[in-house]
């Protein structure tokens, strides 16, 4: 069914302008040789809104096998893929496989909470397994991806050539790739916008959250005030305070910024879906990371109190996640209780049609990759020092699950489907957080008591040394130390292991993607073999057009 409908899309998006100059009836909608008549409308407002309307039996049956019974067993991701498309069961494929992914990290989690929380040196080997466990799943995911994709028919797909976006402007011009006019916008003036507004604009961004971030250390630090001076049960649960406010205050500057990258990015005006996607990705990625996780550095590393960072982890985690429980699954069904009941009902197609317009637009899977790419920062970065942080992701996973099928099923309106073969860019964003946890993991390991020990002077020395230095070249920088004493410098000693340690681990993480390959060898196999039928076939079809000689008869 989805397939359907993105040909029908696809159809209605190539009807193209032959002879016409503008749309009849509205003279400000301009139109010349081969323009796409639907992205005119759409761009010039005069075509409202597109959709597809839900098909009540196959949706009944999606919505009991999907999230209207509770069971142990997989999602119906078949199912979904045919009512849906590949996009939005390639995400609900990665929900599922991270859910069950985080389960080892769960159980062992809840076993190292029958330990002292105060002695986080026996967290040193959760932290390693924690580095090896992210750099595994993600390569692991990449094969199962590709099985997925390969069973819908989409692994080998061609990339399908890019029409321009609807809101694409520019100077009517002659494109030599297609062989018609169509606007064109200097590369050179775009790339001033990005460099001289879009992104001295994110830095100041950055530079606020950076400032809300020491206005919430300081309330923190007035509450420690305030228990120390008179502890009692009130001012305990005081200290609890400042990190919920802060925590409320980056999901609404999250929100807030949202909407700003959009804007900017529309400003910017890329020709290409792909490129304006790009572009948003990048610029919310970076201000979500600092916003959510620049405190937890600066407390680790900085502070180096492991006993705020694992409070103040608990608290952005756990208070996040509620507001998002509340706005994606409590709010939507209440304001939407009304129209529920109605959407499985029988109800004349005039009927059906004004139901589902009123019902929200589905803006794509940005940001429930976005709420996962966050969940996957808590867990991998500093999950170490707050082993309990991969069962309240897992508990939050399993609710998202059954929230984000009843809003597909109910809230919003049937989104056209979107051919894909993977995750796309977020799979590279997972991968980069999976790097940056090795050095921070890395880092909190050098702050065991163990290793401290070398160290009974300077511990930012020990941490830069760490995150900074490998075997040889610290081996390096200490050779006339060596030769003058005649011993083992003991910093040297440490920053060796340490180095060779961190660095170790992220060559483990490349070999390991390196050696894994990213498809199946039976999937690599079935698809060569297609490659070669085709081929043969093709042969076959050519030597059939070749027009048969009649060899000459004797007597001619």
């Amino acid at each position: 069914m989805a397939e359907c409908q993105y040909i029908i899309k696809h159809e209605l998006e190539t009807l193209r302008a032959q002879d016409e100059t503008h749309v009849p009836g509205y003279t400000q909608a301009k139109l010349y040789p081969g323009k796409s008549i639907i992205r005119r409308l759409l761009s010039k407002r005069i075509l409202i809104q597109m959709f597809p309307l839900h098909d009540k039996e196959e949706l009944k049956r999606l919505s009991f096998k999907w999230y209207k019974k509770v069971k142990t067993s997989l999602q119906p991701l078949d199912d979904i893929r045919h009512y849906f498309g590949e996009g939005l069961a390639l995400y609900f494929a990665f929900l599922e496989y991270f859910t069950m992914a985080l389960v080892p990290l769960a159980l062992i989690g809840m076993l190292y909470c029958q330990f002292d929380w105060e002695n986080y040196d026996k967290y040193v080997f959760f932290a390693v397994f924690n580095l090896i466990w992210c750099t595994v799943i993600l390569e692991l995911w990449k094969r199962c991806s590709a099985s997925l994709a390969y069973h819908w028919g989409t692994l080998s797909r061609k990339k399908v050539f890019e029409e321009p976006r609807p809101g694409f402007h520019g100077i009517l011009g002659f494109n030599p790739v297609t062989g018609r006019e169509e606007p064109l916008y200097p590369k050179a003036k775009r790339q001033l916008r990005i460099y001289l507004v879009s992104l001295p604009f994110v830095l100041l961004c950055l530079y606020l959250s950076l400032y809300v971030m020491m206005i919430y250390f300081q309330m923190e630090g007035w509450a420690l005030m305030l228990h120390d001076r008179d502890p009692t049960f009130w001012t305990k649960i005081l200290l609890f305070i400042p990190g919920i406010i802060y925590a409320v205050v980056i999901e609404v500057m999250n929100l807030i910024y949202r909407y700003v990258a959009e804007f900017l990015t529309e400003w910017e005006n890329h020709r290409l879906e792909s490129s304006y996607q790009n572009h948003l990705v990048l610029k919310v990625l970076v201000f979500n990371f600092l916003n959510c996780f620049a405190s937890l550095f600066y407390i680790a590393f900085v502070l180096q109190d492991l006993v705020l960072l694992r409070q103040n982890l608990a608290t952005l985690l756990i208070t996040s996640q509620i507001l998002n429980q509340f706005m994606e699954a409590f709010l939507p069904y209440w304001l939407q209780r009304g129209r529920n009941k109605r959407m499985m009902m029988e109800l004349p197609l005039n009927e059906q049609v004004r139901l589902e317009t009123d019902m929200n637009t589905y803006l794509g899977t940005f940001d429930d990759y976005l709420e996962l790419f966050l969940l996957f920062g808590y867990v991998s970065l500093f999950s170490s020092v707050y082993p309990l942080a991969a069962v309240f992701v897992v508990l939050n996973n399993v609710t998202e699950i059954y929230s984000d099928a009843f809003k597909m099923c109910n809230v919003f309106k049937r989104p056209f489907s979107d051919p894909a073969a993977n995750i796309g860019i977020w799979q590279l964003a997972f991968e980069a957080m999976s790097v940056i946890a090795i050095v921070t993991n890395c880092t909190l390991i050098s702050m065991s008591p163990h290793v401290r020990a070398y160290f009974p002077d300077s511990e930012m020395h020990l941490m830069l040394w760490t995150v900074a230095i490998e075997g040889r070249g610290c081996a390096g920088a200490y050779p006339s130390c060596l030769e003058a004493r005649g011993e083992a410098h003991p910093e040297l000693v440490a920053s060796q292991s340490q180095g060779i340690y961190s660095h170790g681990l992220l060559a483990f993480k490349f070999v390991l993607a390196f050696l894994v390959p990213d498809v199946p060898k039976h999937i690599a196999i079935k698809l060569a073999r297609q490659d070669f039928e085709s081929m043969e076939a093709l042969k076959k079809k050519k030597m059939l057009q070749v027009p048969l000689l009649r060899p000459a008869s004797e007597e001619e």
